[in-house]
């Protein structure tokens, strides 16, 4: 059994979760990793949500502005061993009810074509995909989504 904790980037247990991803992602995006980084730093988040089991924290994310009504959910993050628990539903779900009562009205996200299980987790969480947007207009490997909450 989890719980949710809502924060900000100057979490350790978000720092320490961010560097896992970190580690991950790098070795999945391969050379186009470069690219990536510079669009995902974390100082300065002020919405970040926590998944802890016990004391043990168990699963990041978080969102940051991205335009006027529009919150840009990012560093979603499971450890592999705490997958498939439902934890990373959890996370999205509760990142989209604090974009609701903040008054943003659409969520969006960036993943890569190979996180097949983040894929799943955004359709199955009624995410629906769209041309991508910003910085990832002509990225290829990147799928992006948006939710109107």
């Amino acid at each position: 059994m989890h719980f949710i904790e809502r924060t900000n980037s100057d979490n350790s247990d978000f720092q320490k979760l961010v560097v896992e991803l970190d580690k991950d992602l790098a070795i999945k995006n391969g050379d186009a990793n470069d690219f990536f980084v510079r669009y995902n730093k974390i100082d300065h988040i002020r919405n970040v949500v926590l998944a802890y089991e016990a004391n043990e924290v168990v699963g990041c994310g978080a969102m940051k502005e991205y335009g006027h009504g529009i919150m840009e959910i990012k560093r979603m993050y499971v450890p592999v061993n705490k997958r498939g628990n439902g934890i990373a539903g959890s996370i999205l779900t509760e990142l989209q009810k604090w974009a609701k009562e903040l008054g943003y009205t659409k969520c969006i996200l960036e993943t890569g074509d190979k996180m097949v299980e983040a894929i799943g987790l955004y359709k199955k969480n009624n995410f629906e995909i769209i041309p991508n947007y910003g910085q990832y207009a002509d990225v290829d490997s990147s799928v992006c989504f948006e939710k109107v909450l």
